[in-house]
């Protein structure tokens, strides 16, 4: 593959596996397409063949393979399948999430302490455990300074109720980045990273009770009064992928566009004590 005539980041001709590829509003799509306008490779996953028959209507000549990450014998294929193809990866995306939201009989959310446990165990095998299963199949896929780049949360110690259980699997996969790239120093230069988003636009994020309400707020809790475009996550996971982040490791990149530092905005407080006031 050509390189383009600015590839300042230094990833074209690069090979990566982009992990959750569900539609176009995806993180991983936004990668994957950010990933080919600099001349690198995207490899796509989904989790089932039904899955893949639909992302095939848009991904064009990117390969798209079928890895089940709740099914260590699909994680164990698609490792030999790359082996047997002599796929060598500059990158892993990891950009995988699941939660069951079981609703009370009366069709209330749940509060947190009434987290059913094959809902929570599910979810931190899925969105969480899912990642280490891949960075240990994968392992002499991953180029000896390879990048990889696992999609978390702005914060996990923000209690949103609707969120519920997934907050603290998230804190599992933000942790579990740091032993990653403990584990794998021993032998390689491989760096484990995160890209923490504020609330985004995905479909992923529908599901979830209350979203669009949490959305609206956090809309109004930028310092830009603009919510986070999907986009923007994406381009702080091809800036980790990048040689150019090769000091970077064993840390989370937080992309809320200021989000964080705003919770007593002014309009904000206001509205919440005086919304009788123009």
């Amino acid at each position: 593959m050509s390189s383009p005539s600015n590839d300042w980041l230094k990833l074209a001709g690069t090979t990566v596996l982009v992990t959750g590829l569900r539609n176009k509003k995806s993180v991983a799509w936004h990668v994957g397409a950010s990933l080919r306008d600099v001349g690198a490779k995207p490899v796509f996953t989904v989790h089932s063949e039904g899955r893949r028959a639909e992302v095939l209507k848009f991904t064009g000549d990117a390969p798209v393979l079928v890895c089940d990450v709740a099914d260590q014998d699909s994680i164990d294929a698609l490792a030999a399948r790359l082996r047997a193809e002599g796929t060598r990866l500059d990158g892993l995306v990891h950009s995988i999430a699941f939660a069951e939201y079981t609703p009370r009989a009366d069709g209330s959310p749940r509060p947190f302490h009434e987290t059913r446990r094959q809902d929570f165990l599910r979810a931190v095998d899925v969105s969480c455990f899912s990642l280490v299963a891949l960075a240990d199949a994968l392992k002499d896929r991953l180029a000896p300074r390879a990048s990889v780049v696992a999609i978390s949360i702005s914060t996990t110690r923000l209690a949103a109720e609707s969120y519920g259980y997934m907050a603290p699997i998230k804190a599992a996969l933000d942790s579990s980045i740091a032993f990653l790239a403990k584990s794998f120093s021993a032998t390689s230069e491989v760096r484990f990273n995160t890209v923490n988003p504020g609330l985004l636009k995905t479909s992923a994020s529908a599901g979830i009770p209350g979203y669009l309400e949490n959305l609206l707020f956090a809309e109004a809790a930028t310092l830009r009064k603009r919510g986070l475009d999907t986009q923007e996550a994406a381009d702080a996971v091809l800036y980790l992928l990048s040689p150019r982040s090769s000091g970077i490791n064993a840390q989370g990149l937080v992309i809320d566009a200021g989000m964080g530092v705003n919770y007593f905005d002014a309009d904000i407080v206001r509205r919440a004590t005086r919304p009788e006031a123009p």
